[in-house]
């Protein structure tokens, strides 16, 4: 059997009959007179099908139809321009056609709400008010706005406070330039292996000791400085401090802070709360900036996990918010916020040289990092989002989806308490204390070339020694 959206030819049983010109469906929306489906004739232009989602084919029967006068898309004969232009008016009806199905299917309750319950049980009624998926809206020109007070803020901020701190720049020397090492560098690896070193020396005119010392500072010019990192760690250390103690201000007082079974009481049915609202809205804007600004922040080992965190964090908070889960995504932003303003705090205080402040700070935000993330968010947080909804309603997609993006953040919580957990030893074991994230910096000097000699090129690189402890972010 032929596809409905398919043209017969003439003569073969169709209802279509000879001498028929295909008229725009837009002219046939005007002349309701040709919206009869009359035949095509042979010598038309051929349409064997049509795309998913058109919604009717229109033909006009006498030769000579006057179509529509005035609009010059329907001219007397059919002509390849003619027909371009109606294929274009169709496929744009096409894609609306396709949007607003796929719109439709991602707000379709099931995927979001619990069975037996639409959207219209969540319509602001009696005083209540609901999240609604518009609100987020604002968080993008905020997120533009916290970049905008960021640079404010580490401009006349954090600049003055890294003076009053002593936190000084190590001065670095500057590769020569040189077209060949440059090229190699930027296209092929900055790390070159010992055949790679030998092979430039000889297209470059230089020794091979000056290879190795003009990669390992052009490695060097291309490092944050140590005042960026600074500037970086104090607006970040401000934040997660404000945004922890607004989080606890949201939440102590709340009943679902003591008892998490309150969490999912009268769930969806839940009113939101202003603190709730702007809580919510100050966050996803936050992480939001931080995406935006991620190619220019100091990057570190952990970059790409750090996308996904973000994403991630981004995705749960939004969901969150589409699906009415507030009350336990306020805990579980609180939570987080815990224990990032003190990673901050030790790394400002690393970057001035204050190695006791440091690794006191360090201790008791690996103390809490453990606790928060190992142990209150897995036994807890999760517990409570996994085993008690189940009490109340059947598990639908939206539960399986928020579960599933917070088991992701989980394995990034484990991926890091394993790098705290190794800095935690070398501290315990009297080494130094350095985030295992980081790049160390070169240096170049009499007693390093003698160890290129002896250990091999680019295994000879140093961390920066600052009061006798490595000063790296």
């Amino acid at each position: 059997m032929r596809s409905p959206l398919t043209l017969q030819e003439p003569g073969q049983g169709s209802m279509l009959e000879p001498g028929a010109r295909f008229l725009p469906p837009a002219c046939a929306r005007l002349h309701p007179a040709a919206r009869r489906q009359e035949p095509a004739s042979v010598n038309d232009h051929p349409l064997t099908s049509l795309a998913h989602g058109a919604k009717s084919l229109c033909w006009s029967r006498a030769p000579g139809h006057p179509g529509v006068q005035g609009d010059p898309r329907c001219p007397m004969d059919p002509s390849p321009g003619w027909l371009h232009g109606d294929l274009w008016l169709l496929g744009a009806e096409v894609k609306a056609s396709m949007f607003q199905t796929l719109y439709s299917y991602f707000w379709w309750e099931r995927l979001w709400l619990p069975a037996n319950l639409t959207w219209a049980d969540l319509e602001d009624r009696d005083g209540r008010v609901y999240a609604k998926a518009s609100d987020l809206y604002i968080t993008i020109p905020l997120a533009f706005l916290f970049l905008i007070v960021r640079h404010l803020f580490e401009t006349y901020v954090a600049t003055p406070l890294a003076g009053l701190l002593n936190v000084k720049e190590k001065i670095r020397l500057k590769a020569t330039p040189n077209a060949v090492l440059e090229k190699f560098y930027a296209a092929t690896t900055k790390h070159p292996k010992q055949a790679d070193v030998e092979m430039l020396s000889k297209k470059s005119g230089c020794t091979v000791r000056q290879v190795e010392r003009w990669f390992r500072r052009r490695r060097n010019q291309d490092r944050p400085s140590l005042l960026k990192k600074f500037r970086e760690a104090s607006w970040r250390f401000t934040f997660y401090l404000i945004a922890f103690i607004a989080g606890m201000a949201v939440i102590v007082d709340k009943p679902w802070f003591y008892d998490l079974r309150e969490v999912w009481k009268g769930y969806p049915i839940q009113s939101m709360l202003p603190s709730q609202y702007w809580y919510y809205m100050i966050e996803l804007s936050f992480y939001w900036s931080l995406l935006f600004s991620i190619a220019s922040d100091v990057k570190r080992k952990d970059f790409k996990e750090q996308i996904i965190h973000h994403v991630a964090t981004i995705i749960l908070i939004s969901f969150s918010w589409f699906a009415n889960y507030i009350r336990a995504g306020t805990l579980i932003m609180a939570l987080h916020d815990s224990s990032d303003y003190l990673l901050e705090s030790a790394k400002m205080f690393n970057y001035a040289g204050w190695r006791n402040t440091c690794n006191n700070i360090f201790i008791v935000f690996a103390a809490v990092f453990i606790v928060t993330r190992l142990v209150i968010l897995p036994f807890w947080i999760m517990h409570c989002t996994v085993v008690y909804p189940l009490d109340l309603y059947p598990a639908f997609f939206g539960y399986y989806f928020f579960n599933f993006m917070m088991a992701v953040l989980q394995s990034l919580h484990i991926f890091w308490a394993y790098l705290i957990i190794r800095m935690a030893q070398k501290f315990i074991t009297g080494k130094v204390v350095e985030d295992e994230r980081s790049d160390r910096e070169e240096t170049d000097n009499s007693e390093e070339e003698e160890e290129v000699v002896k250990n091999g090129p680019l295994s000879n690189g140093h961390p920066v020694l600052n009061n006798n402890h490595r000063k790296n972010d």
